[in-house]
């Protein structure tokens, strides 16, 4: 990392949400997406709940890191591992 470069300013935000799903059938994580299991809440037959469970502010180190965690890049966000801005 180039020293004279200072981390991003900006906050982001991690929320932490609970979903609770009544079905007749099994919820296979590998056959539905949260669009798909939303719809069978509000449209299909499913009823079902969502809750935000916790809810954090982070710096740029902390969401560079936590993008990396979810499997993403720090570049969603105009950063790199560091949380420092990207150019451009």
């Amino acid at each position: 990392m180039d020293s004279t470069k200072e981390m991003t300013k900006r906050q982001f935000h991690k929320s932490v949400i609970e979903v609770v799903v009544l079905s007749e059938e099994p919820l296979s994580q590998d056959d539905l997406t949260l669009g798909e299991i939303a719809y069978a809440i509000q449209e299909g037959d499913c009823v079902g709940v969502w809750e935000i469970k916790a809810a954090y502010v982070l710096n740029g180190k902390q969401v560079a890191a936590g993008l990396l965690d979810l499997a993403s890049d720090p570049g969603f966000f105009r950063l790199n591992e560091d949380g420092v801005e990207l150019e451009g």
